[in-house]
């Protein structure tokens, strides 16, 4: 129990660090999507099931508005 939380953990900052050093918003979102479901299962494995349900699903709604919104600025060609 203790690799697997160590594991996600240092992929949570994986993911992180993909958000952070990638300038498209298309490689930042991949970073963001593997930070909530690694964030999600880091919650799961304390045994929190609901919680890790409504926290992915929150990120996610948050990731969808953020990329939609990142991705119209970027094709804006004024």
């Amino acid at each position: 129990m203790t690799y697997l939380v160590l594991f996600l953990g240092v992929c949570f900052v994986l993911g992180g660090l993909a958000v952070a050093s990638n300038p498209s918003p298309y490689y930042g979102v991949v970073g963001l999507v593997v930070a909530s479901v690694v964030g999600g299962g880091w919650v799961l494995s304390l045994g929190v099931s609901f919680v890790s349900l409504v926290l992915f699903m929150v990120y996610l709604g948050g990731m969808l508005v953020v990329f939609v919104y990142s991705v119209a600025l970027a094709a804006d060609p004024f």
